[in-house]
C-alpha cells in the first residue's frame, strides 16, 4: 500500500480533520465552527473543495489562516476525501461531512480513547439525526441535552466487527477518527464506487483492525433531500459490496465472533427488496420485478417478498414513502 503521510514532520498536529465539500454554503461556516471550537487544540483544519459553483471557497478563506483551503477540479467526494487523507500531517485523522456538526469535545474524547486503547485502528461514536422543523430550520446545537446520554464503550461494536458490517454500515463517517496506519495498510476509499465508499472501507479496515465505539454522542447528522443516500441508484450496490464481502473473507470476525448465514441472507434479501421498491417507485418496472425476485430466492420464507412481486406484476407501483422492513 502506498504512504499517504506526505506531510508529517516534527511539528505535526496531533489530529488532522478533513472536510471534503462541494456547493455547501448553505451548511459549511457552522460545520468548520464546530471544528475550531473544539476542546482539543493540537489540530489542523483541511478543506478540500471538490469544484464547487457556488461561493464555498469564499465562505473558506473568510475562516481565517487556522483553515487550510485545497481546491481541485469536481471529481467527487471520494476523491476529495482522498486528497485530503494525502495532505494531512496529523497522528489521527477525522473526516467530517460538511453539512455535519461535532460538539465541542469530540475530538478530546476519542484522542482519549485512542490512548488508552493503543491497539485499536478506529474511535468512533454514536450520532444524533439533525433534521429541520417545518420551516427549513435546524435546531441549534446548543439545545441538544446530552446530559442523559450514557458515556461507555458499546462492546457489541467494539473489537473485531467486521461480523457486524455485513448487516449494515454502522459507523457514520463523520463520527469517526483513524490512526493514520489504518489508510497505510487498508488503502483509501475506492473512487470507483458511486455508492457505499464507506461500507466498503470499512469492510476492509474491519479485517485487519479493532475499532471502539463511544456510546455518548458527539455529532449532529444533519438530514435534507439532497443526501445521497436518498438517490434511488440504477445498481444494487448495497448487495453487490455483501456477497463480494461474503466470498472474500466469509461470515466471521478474525476473533471468532460471526453472523448465521440465515441472518444475513435475510438481511442481504430487504436489502434487494429495499432496492426493487425504489426502482418501481421511479417507474423501472423490469428492475423491480427482477430484483423483488432475486430477493425472494434469496430469502422464500420472507412471505411478504412474495406479495410484493404479485402486486408488482398486477401493476402496483409504491408511492414515496413506501418501506420495506
Amino acid at each position: 500500500m502506498p504512504e499517504y503521510n506526505t506531510r508529517a514532520a516534527p511539528t505535526a498536529p496531533v489530529v488532522s480533520v478533513i472536510i471534503p465539500t462541494y456547493n455547501s454554503a448553505p451548511y459549511l461556516t457552522e460545520t468548520i465552527d464546530s471544528v475550531l471550537h473544539q476542546t482539543f487544540g493540537d489540530l489542523e483544519l483541511i478543506v478540500v473543495d471538490d469544484g464547487s459553483t457556488d461561493n464555498t471557497c469564499a465562505i473558506v478563506r473568510a475562516c481565517g489562516p487556522r483553515v487550510r483551503l485545497i481546491t481541485q477540479a469536481n471529481a467527487g467526494v471520494c476523491a476529495a476525501r482522498n486528497r485530503g487523507i494525502r495532505e494531512a500531517g496529523g497522528r489521527y485523522l477525522c473526516l467530517l461531512d460538511h453539512d455535519d456538526y461535532w460538539f465541542s469535545d469530540k475530538l478530546q474524547r476519542q484522542v482519549t480513547a485512542m490512548r488508552e486503547h493503543p491497539g485499536c485502528g478506529v474511535v468512533y461514536s454514536a450520532f444524533i439525526q439533525w433534521s429541520a422543523d417545518a420551516a427549513g430550520r435546524f435546531p441549534a446545537p446548543a439545545g441538544f441535552d446530552l446530559g442523559a446520554c450514557h458515556d461507555a464503550i458499546d462492546a457489541a461494536f467494539s473489537g473485531w466487527i467486521y461480523h457486524q458490517f455485513l448487516l449494515d454500515c454502522w459507523m457514520l463517517t463523520s463520527t469517526a477518527m483513524f490512526r493514520r496506519e489504518v489508510f497505510d495498510r487498508c488503502g483509501v476509499f475506492d473512487e470507483t464506487l458511486p455508492f457505499g465508499e464507506d461500507w466498503d472501507l470499512w469492510l476492509r479496515i474491519s479485517r485487519a483492525f479493532t475499532f471502539v465505539k463511544l456510546t455518548r454522542p458527539d455529532t449532529l447528522y444533519r438530514q435534507h433531500p439532497q443526501q445521497g443516500n436518498r438517490v434511488v441508484r440504477p445498481h444494487d450496490y448495497r448487495t453487490l459490496l455483501l456477497r463480494r464481502a461474503m466470498r472474500t473473507w466469509g461470515l466471521c470476525s478474525p476473533d471468532g465472533r460471526c453472523v448465521p448465514r440465515g441472518t444475513f441472507l435475510g438481511q442481504l434479501a430487504d436489502y434487494q427488496a429495499a432496492y426493487a421498491l425504489g426502482q418501481l417507485r421511479v417507474g423501472r418496472r423490469g428492475a423491480g420485478l427482477a430484483a423483488l425476485t432475486r430477493a425472494w430466492v434469496t430469502r422464500p420464507s420472507k412471505v411478504r417478498l412474495l406479495a410484493y412481486l404479485a402486486a408488482a406484476l398486477l401493476g402496483w407501483r409504491p408511492r414515496s414513502g413506501t418501506a420495506h422492513r
